[in-house]
């Protein structure tokens, strides 16, 4: 163990040696059964004798702290239960934006049927093409020198062909910047585009983190009204500096912005010098009906910033996601992810470099889609069959998640509390609301982790729980 002893002057050494291993002892910083640096060892690192070690050493195990084992060592015989803490009291306070700001999704203990949103089954990951792929990359010379702030160059350009054949985004490697996902892109835009106090303009409803992210950051966040053709750009604040959008499958209800309602937000933004962050979190799974067409490949002014993630696709421990950039921001955004986090997941970015060049994402998201395709129509079908007197389901034909509107005036958070009580574990929309009251309320049944056997049980059992 590589001990910290602190020696002041030259009085009683060994006193000092033993009042600061007791109170690493008492305060849990030393563990029972943790080894000590040798009396030789430690007299050398702290030029002094031996002897004195030795004094403070025979002291503590006279106390019963210590416990030497002959030709093995001294030892930690005993510990305090106190956990090592800062100072009582300190000057020092957080921004009271922090006091705002909470972990979501919030714990959901005890769930035995788990309809949350935005989670996929991680059994059908291919693990072992992964782990070989990591393995590889792990030995001396898997790894090569420190890369662009933006990300391996590998890894950029097998992005730009995988979104640019799968999404028909328009970009090459050199507009790709690598992100640990969406949250850190728009971190990223922040820094590099707005100012505190701009208002940016998000969904309403939409997804919370985003929201929060932006409040901490400085901005004042202004939530715009959704209906069935997305976004309603008639009703977006006429000072608003930036507009984030889920328009391929709105998050979290699920319909596509419309072609006129899409090429509309494109002229808002363009007459009033706007940028616009497309979040495309979960386009690589749609079931039926036309493609749809990103607003950065129809956008002719580059203020289009698209970002996306793997994470839906993989794993969510597995943080890399991207953002695409026009030309005249590249250098803005090298440097900021550069002073933020420079050279973050460069194992992973060289494995997903590799997964994508094999053929191997490709063929996992065609493997999943089919999966994720027999949960939608299912869940869409029971949902119907168990709860349609009661729910309205929202037309979707995308993602991991179906959304179901309660007739005016229920109390979507009572259901879901009831149904948390009986092991049904589910989001409501009123949860994703910006405006208070909520201006919808219903239920958000994601099925990417629950196994399709337990579909209709965990349906049912909502269906009971929700009287």
């Amino acid at each position: 163990m590589d001990l910290h002893v602190s020696l002041v002057g030259r009085r009683d050494l060994a006193g000092q040696i033993y009042a600061q291993l007791r109170a690493a002892i008492l305060d849990g910083r030393l563990r029972a059964g943790e080894a000590l640096p040798p009396t030789r060892e430690l007299a050398r690192r702290l030029s002094i004798s031996r002897n004195t070690v030795g004094v403070a050493y025979d002291r503590l195990a006279a106390e019963g702290f210590l416990t030497s084992r002959v030709g093995a060592g001294t030892y930690v015989r005993e510990t305090g239960s106190a956990a090592r803490g800062a100072p009582a009291a300190s000057p020092l306070r957080p921004r009271r934006i922090w006091d705002e700001v909470s972990v979501w999704p919030p714990p959901m203990p005890g769930i035995r049927w788990d309809f949350r949103a935005g989670l996929p089954d991680v059994r059908l990951f291919p693990y072992e093409s992964w782990r070989r792929i990591m393995a590889g990359l792990l030995r001396p010379s898997g790894l090569g020198d420190p890369v662009d702030p933006a990300g391996l160059p590998a890894l950029r350009e097998a992005i730009a062909r995988h979104i640019g054949v799968s999404r028909s985004v328009r970009a090459n490697g050199r507009d790709i910047v690598v992100t640990s996902g969406v949250q850190q892109a728009l971190d990223l835009i922040v820094r590099v585009l707005l100012e505190p106090g701009d208002v940016v303009a998000v969904e309403d409803p939409g997804y919370p983190p985003v929201r929060m992210l932006l409040a901490a950051a400085g901005m004042r966040v202004r939530g715009v009204p959704v209906d069935a053709e997305g976004l309603r750009v008639d009703a977006l604040p006429g000072d608003a500096r930036a507009v984030y959008v889920t328009p391929s499958h709105q998050f979290p209800m699920g319909m596509p912005m419309s072609l006129p309602r899409r090429r509309a937000l494109l002229d808002w933004a363009r007459r009033r010098d706007v940028v616009i962050v497309e979040d495309d979190y979960d386009t690589e799974y749609r079931y039926g009906g036309r493609p749809i067409e990103p607003l950065q490949s129809i956008d002719e002014d580059g203020r289009v910033l698209y970002t996306g993630t793997f994470s839906k696709i993989m794993r969510p421990v597995l943080r890399l996601g991207f953002l695409v950039a026009p030309p005249a921001l590249h250098r803005a955004f090298r440097m900021a992810r550069y002073v933020t986090s420079w050279h973050a997941e460069l194992p992973a970015q060289a494995a997903l470099a590799r997964f994508i060049d094999e053929g191997l994402l490709a063929r996992h998201i065609r493997r999943s889609r089919r999966e994720y395709r027999a949960r939608h129509e299912r869940v869409a079908e029971l949902v119907g069959r168990l709860f349609g007197d009661r729910l309205t389901l929202v037309p979707a034909e995308a993602g991991l998640h179906l959304s179901a509107v309660l007739p005016a005036g229920a109390d979507d958070a009572a259901i879901a509390a009831r149904a948390l009580g009986a092991g049904v574990g589910l989001f409501t929309l009123s949860e994703f609301a910006v405006a208070r009251p909520p201006a919808v309320s219903g239920l958000v049944f994601g099925y990417g982790a629950v196994a399709p056997p337990e579909i209709e049980a965990g349906l049912r059992r909502l269906r009971e729980a929700a009287g």
